[in-house]
């Protein structure tokens, strides 16, 4: 085997860099059935929006045989099927420094759970993949009383959006943190709709929740899939029922674009988003662990 390189930090990823680690984490995913990073590391690798995080790179002559990405404590982690059992991973962890730390993978793989426990990290958080068929009958939950639906108003609803996400999000890691950047960047993609961006709103226009949807096209033999990419409301305006209103609706708009299945993520410990989920026919389907040290 070609002999390795010393892992290599930067702040900032070249183009043929950024081309590496995408044919790395392509190559993972057709091997292991699941997607290695995260949208938001995938924004990061291809320098979509600011960020203030480190990229590992493990090469192995000129081929990338290993890659992590750190954010505030927090990363993921990709060996290449290539170069697995080979101590790539444990040098990548090496190089991430000592202290605390957490990890994403995804899938909750045997292989993932033993590397981890091997390193010292520890099962700590568990995000959960449900999806339900969109063929089967949607229950009918009108909107409460006085509130109304309209799509987003792209530059002009991204203020208030942010808002109400970050207030109806305030105890996550992840999304309550969000930007006007991190919005944009999305606003940008190219499977970006305001029309399947639906709002609800008051009789004075504020926000008071929403649901963001989003279609995933077909690939291979999975069929064309209708997320529930985010769907929130603002604790300081809620609504009795206002979640549950806002759930179908957007079930319903994704419905009416002809997608047979729809699909979610949530967090295993959020017992209250769970028990919603599950009350409108959601099942688990996948499970994403953050390991933690």
């Amino acid at each position: 085997m070609t002999s390795r390189q010393p892992v290599r930090a930067t702040d900032r990823l070249s183009s043929s860099e950024a081309d590496d680690v995408l044919a790395l984490a392509a190559a993972a995913g057709h091997l292991d059935g699941v997607y290695p990073l995260s949208e938001d590391v995938v924004l990061r690798v291809r320098g979509d929006v600011p960020y203030q995080g480190v990229h590992l790179l493990s090469y192995a002559g000129d081929r990338l045989a290993g890659y992590a990405f750190l954010e505030d404590g927090s990363g993921e982690l990709i060996v290449h099927p290539d170069f697995r059992r080979a101590g790539v991973g444990t040098e990548l962890l090496t190089a991430a420094g000592p202290g605390p730390l957490r990890f994403w993978a995804h899938g909750d793989d045997p292989g993932a759970a033993a590397f981890a426990a091997g390193n010292g990290f520890a099962r700590a958080r568990v995000l959960w993949q449900m999806r339900r068929s969109l063929v089967a009958p949607l229950p009918e939950i009108p909107l409460p009383e006085g509130v109304t639906l309209r799509h987003f108003r792209p530059g002009s609803d991204e203020q208030a959006w942010l808002g109400v996400n970050a207030r109806a999000f305030a105890h996550h890691p992840e999304q309550g943190r969000w930007t006007v950047d991190d919005l944009l960047s999305r606003e940008a993609e190219p499977w970006f709709d305001p029309a399947g961006f639906l709002l609800a709103v008051d009789i004075t226009d504020t926000v008071l929740g929403f649901h963001w949807t989003k279609v995933h096209p077909a690939s291979g033999d999975e069929p064309a899939l209708g997320e529930i990419y985010v769907l929130g409301v603002d604790p300081s305006g809620h609504r009795r029922g206002l979640g549950a209103a806002l759930s179908v609706a957007g079930l319903q708009y994704l419905a009416g674009r002809g997608l047979t299945v729809a699909g979610l993520y949530v967090d295993e410990s959020n017992s209250a988003a769970v028990k919603l989920y599950r009350g409108l026919g959601f099942e688990i389907f996948k499970t994403d662990v953050n390991y933690s040290r």
